[in-house]
């Protein structure tokens, strides 16, 4: 069933999209910012449509952002870069996209498609590649299940643009990630061209109704002054996102942070907060690699990736970004596990914690 979105509904929807993402996925609030602008220029709100909605032949452009999702804070968006890279695909492939979507349910990218759905009067169709946000545009169940994500267009805020074609997944984003570089660290893609049908055999779906809900539940826990740490858990558990729950509160201690190769590497600190000083306080630390990938506690795993890593401030629940995070932060970090269709062996081949060069097997978070 579709869904109209209004302008109100942003703010739900981008905390919701910080949570997903993880700790990266670009800044939420200059997306949201994207969408309102648009929406008020051109008078439209937005159509949300079901995956299962659309027809097998309809066409379907995926637009995002890449790059270090700090380099946002300081390079901002003009807002139609997004929008010239559809219209550079649509040339290249001689056919005009009847939707967009997210390539990743978190962040910024989770805003992007709706720019570009508003500006060209396009319904958003309601799922994504990922579920969450990662670094990587091959981390993407469309290219687990047999999406070519090439041709590919990449543009600037200079409107400059690059067509990419390449043999394999993984070569597309070799070659992507050097134009982001050049490009000034960020830039604006639309990839992954498909059919109404595989787009319903390979997306993960309902991932910004999910935004919207996480959203909304924080923010009317809040309202209400209850807990909203226990609204999220309950939230979760209707959800295919079914397992969360709270695997350390403290304070940062430490945040290293680094932009290398086209990527927001790091690593954050913390350190339990108690009030019985006769016991020793436990120590945690979360790898970065744009996104939190996973957190060790006392030489401990709590969490890995794919399943969620997000960092919250503990009195609000507020997500908090890897750019936005500080020495001296009360946080509380909660784990989440991910859709079955993000846990099967192809899926973890893709984007499981020895991807990233952890010599760890993945174990999801109800088994740990």
């Amino acid at each position: 069933m579709a869904l109209t979105l209004t302008i109100p509904d942003l703010a739900d929807l981008a905390r919701g999209a910080a949570f997903l993402a993880t700790g990266g996925g670009g800044n939420p609030y200059i997306g949201r910012l994207m969408v309102e602008r648009a929406m008020r220029e051109t008078g439209r709100e937005l159509t949300l449509l079901d995956v299962d909605d659309l027809a097998d032949d309809d066409f379907v452009i995926p637009t995002a952002m890449m790059g270090a999702p700090t380099v946002i804070v300081e390079k901002l968006p003009e807002g139609l870069e997004a929008v010239h890279s559809l219209h550079a695909l649509e040339r290249r492939l001689g056919r005009k996209a009847t939707a967009t979507m997210p390539i990743e349910a978190g962040g910024v990218n989770s805003m992007i498609p709706l720019v570009v759905a508003v500006r060209e009067n396009l319904p958003v169709v309601d799922g994504d590649g990922m579920g969450r946000a990662f670094p990587e545009l091959f981390h993407e169940t469309f290219h687990i299940y047999g999406v070519s994500g090439t041709p590919m267009a990449v543009s600037d805020e200079y409107h400059d643009h690059a067509i990419i074609e390449a043999h394999d997944n993984f070569e597309a984003e070799w070659f992507a990630r050097g134009l982001t570089i050049r490009m000034g660290g960020t830039a604006f893609i639309a990839e992954y061209a498909m059919d109404g049908a595989t787009a319903k055999r390979t997306s993960i779906r309902g991932t910004i109704r999910l935004g919207l809900q996480i959203g909304r539940t924080i923010r009317e826990a809040r309202a209400a002054h209850t807990d909203p740490f226990t609204a999220l858990v309950s939230m979760f558990a209707t959800t295919s996102y079914t397992h969360a729950r709270i695997i350390f509160t403290g304070k940062i201690t430490e945040v290293f942070r680094r932009v290398e190769g086209g990527f927001s590497k790091g690593t954050v600190k913390l350190i339990e907060l108690v009030e019985n000083s006769a016991r020793t306080p436990r120590s945690m630390e979360i790898e970065i690699q744009n996104e939190n990938l996973i957190a060790i506690a006392d030489g401990q795993v709590l969490a890995m990736v794919p399943d969620l890593i997000c960092i919250l401030d503990s009195e609000s629940a507020e997500p908090i970004t890897t750019e936005e995070l500080r020495y001296g932060q009360r946080v509380t970090v909660m784990a989440v596990s991910v859709p079955e269709i993000m846990r099967t062996p192809e899926a973890l081949a893709v984007w499981g914690p020895r991807h990233f060069g952890y010599n760890v097997d993945y174990v999801r978070i109800e088994n740990l």
